[in-house]
């Protein structure tokens, strides 16, 4: 994750200073995956969605092939959703499952979701939209490793050790991918 401060300055360069970005802050100019921010410490985090309200812009925060954080201007639909990964599940009840996701969000749900998944969650109402398995077909993205930033269709899958490892073809390239 990057400060929200830094991200306003040096990357996008839409303030000057902090001062600047305090005033946004608090006019509630600013929100990040549809929340009211007050810190400019904020960390901003993989597929993260800034909005200004003002400019009716939205930017989501993905990895360049070369490991860097980079900021896409995305459509206002497009900034409404999120997709996050599941790594833990815990049964609370009958028909009701807590779904541990990336970044330490937590929904519970009544849907069969697998570790290792993917759910596209709406920002605005906390819904889940899909879940996405780990499948043949599907479009992978690398989080952390040496192909990093990489993405593209998955065309096989292996198991390693109780982990599943998708093989992808980003670029005419054949990645390992956790």
């Amino acid at each position: 994750s990057i400060p929200l401060i830094v991200v306003m300055r040096e990357i996008l360069k839409l303030v000057k200073n902090q001062k600047e970005l305090k005033r946004l802050l608090n006019e509630k100019k600013i929100l990040i995956n549809h929340k009211e921010i007050r810190e400019t410490a904020y960390p901003v985090c993989l597929f993260d969605i800034i909005s200004f309200a003002d400019s009716k812009k939205n930017f989501k925060a993905t990895f360049s092939k070369n490991k860097k954080m980079i900021f896409e201007e995305v459509s206002n639909k497009e900034a409404e959703i999120k997709i996050y990964k599941i790594i833990n599940k815990k049964l609370l009840g009958k028909n009701k499952i807590q779904l541990n996701l990336i970044q330490g969000k937590n929904i519970i749900s009544s849907e069969k979701a697998n570790t290792g998944d993917s759910v596209v969650l709406n920002l605005k109402d906390n819904k889940i939209i899909e879940i996405m398995p780990v499948e043949k077909g599907r479009t992978a993205f690398a989080l952390k490793g040496k192909h990093m930033g990489n993405s593209g269709k998955i065309i096989e899958i292996m198991e390693r050790g109780g982990k599943k490892i998708a093989k992808i073809e980003s670029d005419g390239k054949r990645i390992n991918v956790w």
